[in-house]
């Protein structure tokens, strides 16, 4: 039985320390900002990126990887004899899935697998991983996909952001648009539902944010009884990212948590996200 390598794209920011020895590999994402075109988390790290987006003159845009990309990325891993399991970004956020789908298409006949995550960041992250685990232990294709899938149903991610205004104009705000015009100073909660952005409350204190977001996931996983993953992402917010997992480490049970972990938010996630943006992800059961 040939080998399986999981392919995703870069806005599932996985923490590095959770690749070690696992088949996965990235596809960057685009970057476009004045006359450069940056891949991803290659071409520019969040530090970097976050830094330049607090001075700039002019905003950056985003773009899907090319299926020419994806057909040059499955081809070598199939000249390497792997079956391929490519999981991507909610196809209601971006191209990229369809980007996916004629690389497939022009490989016709090749095992090749794909998934509309129906999420993003670390909510892929933990559906990436989940199958990247199994394949490491040597499951078939079609068995990589059934967990992948399963994954889905137990991930989900909540999120606050300091503006909607960053979503807006890059098209992403979905369900969030309820909360334009709102008061100052109140920050919207989001999730991902469906692959959509979705609103679900908003809150004036940062202290109060951190609390409904773990009130958010709690009710979640009271419905699901089993080990949690946890991540806190963030957008150039390490400060807070630290009190949210500290909160979550303290709300949940121990015993229960089998990963706990802060990522950044990658460039491109950034762009629609903007600075401060502070969330958590979580995966159950698995």
């Amino acid at each position: 039985m040939a080998p399986v390598m999981v392919v995703t794209d870069s806005t599932a920011n996985i923490p590095e320390n959770l690749l070690k020895d696992l088949p996965i590999r990235i596809i960057p994402l685009q970057l476009i900002w004045g006359d450069q075109i940056l891949r991803d988390g290659v071409d520019i790290s969040p530090t970097e990126f976050y830094r330049q987006l607090r001075e700039a003159e002019i905003l950056p845009t985003t773009s899907q990887a090319t299926p020419e990309e994806f057909k040059k990325m499955y081809n070598e891993l199939l000249e390497q004899g792997y079956e391929i399991l490519s999981i991507h970004i909610s196809s209601k956020l971006s191209g990229t899935l369809d980007s996916a789908v004629q690389a497939k298409k022009a490989l016709a006949h090749k095992p090749i697998e794909l998934i509309d995550s129906e999420s993003t960041s670390m909510a892929m992250g933990f559906q990436v991983l989940a199958a990247a685990r199994v394949a490491a232990m040597g499951a078939s294709l079609h068995d990589c996909k059934a967990v992948a899938e399963k994954a889905r149903s137990q991930t989900g991610v909540y999120f606050a952001l300091e503006t909607l205004e960053f979503l807006k104009r890059g098209g992403r705000i979905g369900g969030a648009a309820a909360f334009l015009g709102t008061v100052l100073n109140l920050k919207p909660l989001l999730e991902l539902r469906d692959g959509r952005i979705e609103s679900v409350d908003k809150v004036r204190t940062f202290s109060k944010t951190l609390e409904r977001l773990l009130d958010l996931v709690e009710e979640k996983l009271a419905d699901n009884p089993g080990p949690v993953r946890l991540c806190v992402i963030h957008g150039d917010s390490p400060a807070e990212a630290r009190q949210l997992l500290e909160g979550a480490l303290h709300r949940f049970s121990s015993s229960l948590i089998t990963d706990a972990e802060i990522s950044d938010v990658s460039p491109v996630i950034g762009t629609h996200a903007g600075p401060g943006a502070l969330g958590l992800a979580f995966m159950v059961g698995m």
